[in-house]
């Protein structure tokens, strides 16, 4: 009987492997954040050059 009553509830992770598990999900979480930000940081700063080379440009067609 002891074998059937197993068989209908199945163990539950250690405590120990359910930590393991949150902590790798966290930083697979923070992982994918940095490159998210990284990401959007370089799309940025690929505007602010393209305006500062706009600006630049416009400011010596003014002054030439």
């Amino acid at each position: 009987m002891s074998s059937f009553e197993s068989a209908e509830k199945p163990e539950k992770p250690s405590l120990v492997k359910r930590a393991l598990a949150l902590l790798i999900l966290v930083a697979v979480v923070a992982l994918f954040a940095k490159i998210a930000i990284g990401f959007v940081m370089m799309i940025f700063w690929i505007v602010v050059a393209v305006a500062a080379v706009i600006a630049v440009l416009w400011a010596l067609k003014t002054l030439l």
